[in-house]
């Protein structure tokens, strides 16, 4: 029997050892085939072949940018310090003013201030492409290129407006350089790789796809960006996003996130709009831009909806600035500029660049919706004035009535005249046209519209009003169901609204 036994358990034991035996042989055989009988295998390494080319290519011009700031001493007239207590003074007794001093030497001195960010050669002599906010305030600007040397900036010149600057480096020889792209042709899912230094920990390269074009964030004040979730982060800034032909299709710009790192949401200058810019600060050290003089604003759906005008066409003028080429070529708040030197225009920003890029003191057609009909002007562009950018200022301070005020209308407004007092609180002259918000009403149409206290209406749909007797007049023509349109003037700025509709 115990014979039987172990006979018995020693053949099932050598039993268990064979079909240990052929699964390991099996899970061989599987392993050894399934990634050359997977085509996506095959795909991937190539994409990954891809990204370890364009990386080897782009990465020997791709800098790494060190600014620094000079000690200053600086007065604070008017500062409070503690030590200005009596008790202070008293404790100290006469050794206070010595201590005193010493202390407001320590406030007024301002240390050193260094920076960081990316940048990559544009061109074998030393020319270098990144962010204005980079090398802004700099004293000096040292580049670190990609094989260790440092080299100090001779000079840098920079353009706020669009946030793009070049800084030159004399290395004493030729430098690797990288081909600038075609950011128009680039789509909406098209692989990308980021290059840059971020945090500062060394030149790094990381990947993505276009999430989306023609971005405006509010950043600065001509945008047209690539959305990336490429990981951008603190420090990539300037650095160059490049195609998979290892083309440089933007710059590394700015991130949309909540911690203050990579969420996923990047934005990069396409470089086509950068170019532009390059070649100017590279030749003269500033920029020089044709412009019209007009405030631009985007228009919703209930704004295209009372202006008769498509998605993807016009953009809609909100103030014309007097002694502009615009406003001596007869434009008009409420115009909806439909095409500009033969470019039909889609929206604002796109006409922003068409504008800009134009021969100064060169004339060009425009044509635009009046009143439901198209009008075609003659514009003499200008050179755009140094000092000059889009008033947008905002009252946020409650007003007070006027003896003029009349009750609450449908609207939820009460009007008054512009006299001094309005004038004064609105920011404007006392002979300003239009009529002046005393009070909106909580949660009625003019509330939901954004109409404030203190802000001075001009037109109400296609009427000019200058007394509340012709705002109520142009108001009562006309339906509150179907959204009236008003030019309203807040500030040095004005925009239009629809009261009513579907706010």
């Amino acid at each position: 029997m115990n014979s039987m036994k172990r006979n018995k358990f020693g053949m099932f034991a050598a039993v268990g050892s064979v079909c240990l035996i052929v699964a390991a042989v099996a899970l061989a055989q599987q392993q050894l085939t399934v990634p050359g009988a997977n085509p996506g295998v095959a795909h991937a390494e190539a994409l990954s072949m891809t990204f370890r080319g364009v990386a080897k290519a782009v990465l020997p011009a791709v800098v790494s940018i060190e600014t620094r700031t000079k000690a200053v001493t600086i007065n604070q007239p008017g500062g409070q310090s503690p030590f200005d207590d009596e008790r202070f003074k008293q404790f100290f007794g006469e050794n206070f003013k010595g201590f005193e001093q010493f202390q407001q030497r320590q406030q007024r001195q301002m240390p050193q201030q260094h920076g960081a960010g990316s940048g990559f050669i544009i061109d074998s002599s030393g020319v270098i492409l990144t962010n204005a906010h980079v090398v802004n305030g700099a004293e000096r600007v040292i580049v670190k290129l990609e094989d260790g040397r440092e080299l100090t900036a001779t000079d840098w010149h920079a353009d706020p407006r669009s946030d793009v600057a070049i800084i030159r480096v004399d290395a004493g020889e030729p430098l690797p350089s990288v081909p600038m792209g075609n950011s128009d042709k680039m789509e909406i899912g098209d692989w990308v790789l980021a290059l840059g230094n971020p945090f500062d920990i060394g030149t790094t390269v990381t990947s993505g796809i276009i999430s989306a074009k023609g971005r405006n964030t509010g950043i600065n004040e001509r945008e047209s960006y690539l959305q990336t979730d490429a990981a951008i982060n603190p420090g990539n800034s300037g650095g160059p996003l490049v195609n998979l032909r290892g083309e440089v299709v933007g710059i590394n710009t700015a991130i949309s996130t909540r911690s203050g790192g990579y969420d996923g949401v990047g934005f990069a200058i396409p470089v086509n709009n950068a170019r532009w810019v390059a070649d100017q600060l590279v030749a003269t050290g500033s920029v020089k831009r044709a412009y019209l003089g007009v405030q631009l604003q985007g228009m919703t759906p209930q704004l295209r909806k009372q202006f008769g005008v498509p998605n993807g066409h016009g953009a809609l003028v909100a103030h014309v600035f007097d002694g502009s080429p615009a406003g001596d070529a007869g434009l008009q708040a409420g115009d909806v500029i439909l095409n500009f030197a033969g470019h039909d225009v889609e929206h604002s920003t796109q006409l922003q660049g068409i504008v800009e890029q134009l021969d100064v003191g060169e004339t060009y057609p425009m044509t635009v919706l009046r009143d439901g009909s198209e009008t075609d002007l003659q514009v003499t562009l200008r050179e755009m004035p140094r000092d000059f950018t889009p008033a947008m200022q905002r009252l946020n301070g409650p007003g007070t009535a006027s003896p003029e005020t009349e009750a609450f209308n449908e609207l939820g407004l009460e009007i008054g005249a512009v006299d001094s007092d309005a004038a004064k609180q609105s920011g404007v002259a006392e002979d300003a046209e239009g009529v002046f918000v005393t009070s909106v009403e909580p949660n009625s149409p003019a509330a939901q519209a954004g109409i404030r206290t203190g802000d001075i209406i001009e037109k109400v749909g296609t009427q000019k009003v200058n007394s509340p007797e012709e705002f109520e007049k142009a108001a009562g023509e006309l339906s509150l169901n179907e959204g009236v349109v008003m030019l309203v003037r807040r500030g040095a700025a004005t925009h239009f609204v629809v009261v009513g509709s579907e706010n």
